[in-house]
């Protein structure tokens, strides 16, 4: 029996199509070839066309953009109490490597919970409340949008999916690292026992002033104001307290009569400590910084204290537990990374800016 027209013609098209392909992967760089080779992860046209986007790694397939870096690196230094201006380059440069090996650890990890997230429960009131700490991280709720949207959230649906998978990961690493961060007292004891000098109070002093503000008017005049509320003080014809209350700039000392409590050296400017941890209680002075003048009094003063046990005991365990959680979450990072040796994780660090 023979072939059909058809037939034939069917597959002696079907061997054109075939031969082209081949010659198109194995001879000359044509369309197919170029199009297979960009969707090669780590192909020259794959990792151009993703640079080009902004992307700075992938952790499996999924893209790591420097705006997340960014973001990332902003909320570590922000629960540092600094920001990226307080660092040098070489410090901001670490600080980003820093946040994009976290954002790596995280795509990681969110393979591995997926597997176990029905046991990993995550309540409305959880994620309700992870929305709310995100959004006091922004002064209006358009910035906040606009962030969310250059990470590709673009609504509170998807927001809030994205927070329930951070809660199971950190549950999924809670329950393994729970038993290992517990802190004996027999721990704290032995810790404090090292270490007490360094949980001693060091010296405080309890101050009030009156402080007028120089900033874009005339020093002198500012001086002759502070001289005319000194007199009315020291003639007892005004209490220092109600001069605080009238004149003074500082609007949280203000309401109090000008008491700035009980403080440490370190808690005040350099230009304002330096002078007020000299002075001798009941003896005011009138001092510059560069905020302005003061009209300063220390009220009393206590030397540094070492402090009991006892007295220490709670922040001791914070710490060593703190330390601890810490020392046990880097360990499960690295066994989920161990566990992941054959994932490619792919990182253009010529994308990571230097300055």
């Amino acid at each position: 029996m023979r072939p059909s027209r058809k037939f034939t013609v069917r597959i002696f098209l079907y061997s054109a199509v075939l031969a082209y392909l081949a010659a198109d992967l194995l001879w000359f760089d044509g369309p197919v070839s170029q199009r297979v080779r960009r969707s090669m992860p780590g192909s020259t046209e794959s990792i151009q066309s993703a640079k080009n986007q902004g992307v700075v790694a992938r952790a499996f397939k999924y893209p790591i953009y420097l705006s997340q870096v960014e973001r990332a690196m902003q909320e570590r230094l922000w629960l540092e109490g600094k920001s990226a201006a307080d660092l040098t380059p070489e410090q901001r440069h670490d600080a980003r490597l820093a946040a994009l090996n976290d954002l790596i650890d995280h795509e990681l990890l969110r393979t591995k919970v997926q597997a176990n997230q029905n046991d990993l429960p995550v309540s409305d009131q959880e994620i309700d409340d992870a929305v709310r700490r995100l959004a006091s991280r922004f002064a209006t709720r358009e910035e906040m949008k606009a962030e969310l949207a250059a990470e590709g959230i673009d609504s509170e649906k998807e927001l809030r999916f994205r927070l329930a998978a951070r809660l199971q990961q950190v549950k999924y690493i809670e329950t393994r690292i729970a038993k290992d961060v517990a802190v004996s007292d027999d721990e704290a004891r032995e810790w404090f026992a090292v270490n007490a000098d360094k949980l001693a109070i060091p010296p405080r002093v309890h101050v009030r002033h009156v402080f007028l503000a120089t900033l874009g008017v005339d020093p002198q005049q500012v001086r002759k104001k502070l001289d005319a509320a000194v007199a009315r003080i020291t003639s007892g014809a005004q209490t220092f307290e109600a001069v605080a209350g009238e004149i003074s700039d500082d609007p949280r000392s203000k309401p109090v009569g000008g008491d700035l409590g009980w403080v440490t050296e370190d808690r005040l400017p350099a230009d304002f400590a330096t002078p007020v941890f000299r002075m001798q209680p009941g003896q005011p002075e009138i001092i510059r910084t560069k905020l302005g003048w003061h009209y300063v009094e220390v009220l009393e003063k206590r030397p540094r204290e070492l402090r009991s046990f006892d007295e220490a005991k709670d922040e001791v365990i914070a710490a060593l537990r703190s330390a601890k959680r810490a020392e046990r979450v880097n360990a499960q990072r690295q066994a989920i990374r161990n566990t992941q040796k054959n994932v490619a994780v792919h990182v253009y660090y010529d994308m990571i800016p230097t300055e």
